[in-house]
Parts: C-alpha cells; sequence; structure tokens
C-alpha cells in the first residue's frame, strides 16, 4: 500500500468518526432514542461524509500539472488568490453575504452557503508552493522573494482578521511554515515579529468578543456564568470523560451545556463519550496523516509537489492543534474547526479534495520512480 494511500484510508476514518460524533453531539433532550444507526446513515453529515469521499477521489485523480497550466501568463493557482480575495470582500454584500454569530463569515448563493475564508485557505497554499518553486532562485532575497508574497498573504490575513482571526492565524502560519521551506531566511522572519504582534494586539485590543475570550483564557473562574462558561463547560466534559469514557451517546455536556458541541467543541465531546483512549485514538490518526505525508515529501522529487503537499499537511496539522489547544484551555478560543470531524461542509469538502491531492502526488511520485529505477537498472 502506498503512503498517499494511508492518507486517505485515515481520512476516511477520521470522517466516519466525524459521522458518529456530530450525530451523537446534536441529540437533544428531546430525542426518542439515544443514537441509531439508520439515523446516522441518513443525516446530514453522512451525506456530506460520501461527498467528501468523493472529492477526495477527485483529488486523487485531479492531473496536477493542470495547477501550473498558465492563463493569462500566469499558472491557474495563481488566479485562484484573486478569486478568494473577491469571495472574501463578498461577505459584505447585501443579498449575498450571510451574518452568523455576529460576523459575516458566509456566502449563501442559489441557497448553498459556504465560507470563502475556506476557499483562501487552501488558494495560498497552492500559490505559495508555486511561488517557492517559480523564483526558487530569488527566494533568499528579502526584497524580491520573501516581501512579495509576505505582503500578498499579510492582506488576505488582514481581510479574513476582520471576521476571522483564527482562521487568519492559521493561514499566515503556514504560509510561513511554507516560505522558510522553499529557502526564504530566518533573518526574514525575525523581521515580521513587530508587525505581526501589533497587527496581532490591535486585532484583540479593538473588538470586545476577542477580550473577553483572553480574559476566559487567563482565568475562566473570574466570570464562570459569563465569558468563561464556554471553556470551563469544555473542560468538564473532558474530564467527566476519564479513561474510557461515559459511552458513545451518553455525554450530557451536548444537552444545552457546551456551545457549539458540533463544531469548534467536537473534541470534548469525544472526551466526554469516548474518553482518554478515543481522544487518543483520533490523535494518532492525525499523526499518522502527518507522517505518512512527509513520508511523500521525502520520495517526491518535484519541488512544485513537494511543498505542496507540505502545505496541506501543515494545514491540516496546524488547524487540529490549534482546535485542540482551544478546547483545553491551553489557547484563546477562536473560531477553529477540528478537520474531517467538526460539523461542516465547505471544511469538509476541500479539505478531502486536498487529501486526494496527497495521493495524487504520490501516485505520480511512485510512478516516476519506478520508471527512473527500471532505466538505471536496464543501463
Amino acid at each position: 500500500m502506498r503512503a498517499g494511500q494511508g492518507v486517505v484510508i485515515l481520512s476516511v476514518i477520521l470522517l466516519m468518526i466525524g459521522v458518529v460524533m456530530v450525530n451523537s453531539a446534536g441529540l437533544s433532550v428531546s430525542s426518542e432514542a439515544p443514537l441509531r444507526l439508520h439515523d446516522m446513515v441518513s443525516s446530514r453529515p453522512a451525506i456530506l461524509a460520501l461527498l467528501a469521499i468523493g472529492a477526495m477521489w477527485l483529488g486523487s485523480r485531479f492531473p496536477l500539472r493542470l495547477l501550473e497550466v498558465k492563463v493569462g501568463g500566469l499558472p491557474l493557482v495563481f488566479w485562484t488568490v484573486p478569486l478568494a480575495l473577491l469571495l472574501l470582500l463578498a461577505v459584505y454584500a447585501p443579498g449575498i453575504g450571510r451574518r452568523v454569530n455576529a460576523a459575516n463569515r458566509w456566502l449563501d448563493i442559489g441557497g448553498f452557503a459556504f465560507q470563502p475564508s475556506e476557499i483562501a485557505k487552501w488558494s495560498l497554499v497552492a500559490a505559495i508552493a508555486w511561488w517557492g518553486t517559480r523564483y526558487s532562485k530569488k527566494i533568499t532575497s528579502y526584497k524580491s522573494g520573501f516581501l512579495p508574497a509576505i505582503l500578498i498573504v499579510g492582506f488576505i490575513c488582514g481581510v479574513i482578521a476582520v471576521e476571522d482571526l483564527g482562521t487568519a492565524v492559521l493561514i499566515f502560519g503556514t504560509a510561513c511554515i511554507l516560505l522558510f521551506a522553499a529557502g526564504c531566511k530566518t533573518l526574514h522572519f525575525v523581521s515580521l515579529i513587530p508587525f505581526a504582534v501589533a497587527a496581532l494586539v490591535r486585532a484583540i485590543t479593538t473588538s470586545q468578543y476577542r477580550m473577553n475570550r483572553l480574559r476566559a483564557f487567563i482565568d475562566p473562574y473570574d466570570d464562570p456564568e459569563n465569558v468563561g462558561f464556554h471553556i470551563l463547560q469544555s473542560l468538564t466534559a473532558i474530564s467527566s470523560g476519564g479513561l474510557s469514557g461515559l459511552g458513545l451517546g451518553h455525554g450530557v455536556h451536548k444537552f444545552g451545556y457546551l456551545p457549539e458541541d458540533t463544531t469548534d467543541f467536537i473534541f470534548a465531546i469525544i472526551c466526554e463519550e469516548l474518553g482518554a483512549v478515543g481522544a487518543g485514538a483520533v490523535l494518532c490518526l492525525y499523526a499518522g496523516i502527518l507522517v505518512l505525508s512527509f513520508t511523500i515529501i521525502r520520495r517526491c522529487k518535484d519541488s512544485f509537489l513537494r511543498l505542496l503537499v507540505l502545505g496541506i499537511a501543515t494545514t491540516i496539522g496546524l488547524q487540529a492543534t490549534i482546535n485542540i489547544l482551544v478546547v483545553t484551555s491551553l489557547a484563546p478560543t477562536k473560531g477553529i474547526a477540528l478537520p474531517l470531524l467538526s460539523n461542516g461542509g465547505t471544511g469538509w469538502l476541500l479539505t478531502a479534495f486536498c487529501i486526494g491531492l496527497i495521493n495524487a502526488v504520490d501516485r505520480v511520485s511512485c510512478s516516476t520512480n519506478r520508471v527512473e529505477n527500471w532505466h538505471t537498472s536496464h543501463a
């Protein structure tokens, strides 16, 4: 079995766990049965999971060189960035922009709702991978290699941060890792620290709800009935699960105690119902995806594809890490979902497609290596 196929299998397992746990977390006090297989199979998360598996298959069969096909003198991956920016600004347009939880993060076009920040997240991964390959000889230069890329990333992250600081931090962190892997110097990133810190401080201090989240992180017991309520309920759910959990469907914090239990805080429900054993299994699945992805990176000889896989794996790993740190109160609360587990449409589909791309890269790399080995053995 190839490493790429292993990544797909682990991802499908995460999706299946996500279907089960989202259905469990979605139970209400008035539910007639604790959790029935028939209800899960016909549920919205199950349908989305099937669509995500389809997206994964499409990604696995995607012609990778199409990403570098030039349109108007620039590769296709480059044009996804201005498209993503246009969609990000469209959330403020009357009629198509949807405001949820006091934030303009959604577009609703013809009954199809999605978050443009998800498109921007993956678009920038591909665009930076192309930039690091196309300007590999200039990437060590601050002015012609590093600065143009980081300015574009910074601008898009600034637009996203107005409504979604967590996703902006995730995208910026992934971009920095990719640029460093492409060859940018450490000193380049050091020069960013004052600007990044100033931007982060401003984003937090100019928003009351972000200040409340920071207060809850510092001392949730200072206001346990208000700003600290969310994180305290999350910690209580985690601790009540113990080693083996209360049993699937038998958690109690989903019954109105823990907000966002099917989305950002699904990991707390996993800990409560499946215990440390279930939570550890989930962590092992993510670790397996990362290990197999880095195996593919080491084997791949194409610079663009190496950076592409690195960007996808880093995004998934960093996003999962941030989410778990938030749920366990090791980081301030952010609107970051747990990849392939938290209830979602756009997130599941795009993440699954990108995981399929990892498999496609592995398939191409294995084919190339076999041909080279054949020529070597017959030389």
